[in-house]
């Protein structure tokens, strides 16, 4: 089951004020920037973030799944404690490098 477009408005009305947000829909699925930044995934209504050693201590209680099938797994974000979102999102753009521009072909 692919993600709506109302979720996705609900998660960036609740990281809103971390950074500048913007959402890119991707195979039915969606990925959350900030600040251009690829922060958080989004499938099937779930939000996940990557496994970082910076979150630890954060995640330590958070539930661990796969965001498709052969992904590495990924924390659960809980999306409706607003305070604790932005939280993960800002450490997380904080070491998210931007992604690398395409070359063109030629």
């Amino acid at each position: 089951m692919a993600c709506t477009p109302g979720f996705i408005e609900y998660i960036c009305e609740q990281i809103a004020g971390a950074g500048e947000i913007r959402s890119r829909k991707m195979f039915g699925e969606y990925m959350v920037y900030v600040n251009d930044k690829p922060i958080l995934l989004v499938c099937d209504n779930t939000v996940f973030v990557k496994q970082q050693d910076c979150l630890k201590t954060e995640m330590k209680n958070a539930a661990v799944g796969t965001p498709y099938p052969g992904a590495r797994p990924h924390y659960i974000l809980d999306i409706d404690d607003a305070a604790f979102s932005k939280e993960i999102v800002r450490i997380l753009e904080a070491i998210t490098p931007l992604p690398q521009p395409r070359k063109k072909k030629s």
